[in-house]
């Protein structure tokens, strides 16, 4: 009889879980509201238990300024689809990497004319190598640099020189 009440309460904790998860994908990243915080992968877990949902975050950049407003979304969210406590644990190491953007995310930044990030480089040596960066308006090859930082620490402003277009770039880490 007892595995059958912990079978029945590990189902509606799944579901729960489930739920929170569904509605966290409804939550758009506050500087790039073209992605969700689930698809840019700022979302890395979600486990609701008897007492409360745990969500855990890990920001683009550790000094993000989006981080309060993302948290305060989060509650929200999860908030909606449970009546527990949420609690959410924010989590540096492993740092966020641009390599774990969904396909799906990259295709939406092309879309909203900002030039998703390539892979990140492992070794630092390789920094000096610049990537390739497309042109999201006309998909050219021929693009300079701007500005290192653009309207937010994690873009750089780009300009193609085929198409004259400026353009943000979402910078790989």
């Amino acid at each position: 009889m007892n595995a059958m009440i912990h079978d029945d309460r590990s189902a509606a904790f799944d579901a729960l879980t489930a739920a929170a998860w569904s509605a966290l994908g409804d939550v758009l990243d506050p500087e790039l509201p073209v992605v969700s915080i689930v698809e840019l992968a700022i979302v890395r877990d979600v486990a609701c238990g008897r007492d409360e949902c745990v969500v855990t975050l890990t920001p683009t950049y550790s000094g993000c300024p989006a981080t309060r407003v993302i948290e305060a979304e989060v509650r929200a969210a999860v908030s909606r689809v449970t009546d527990q406590a949420v609690r959410i644990e924010t989590v540096l190491a492993p740092a966020w990497s641009s390599d774990w953007i969904a396909p799906e995310a990259r295709a939406k930044l092309a879309a909203a004319g900002i030039a998703p990030p390539g892979q990140a480089r492992a070794a630092a040596s390789t920094i000096a190598l610049r990537e390739a960066i497309h042109c999201p308006h006309c998909g050219s090859l021929a693009t300079e640099e701007l500005a290192r930082f653009g309207s937010t620490a994690c873009k750089a402003q780009y300009r193609c020189r085929d198409c004259r277009e400026p353009f943000d770039y979402f910078k790989p880490h």
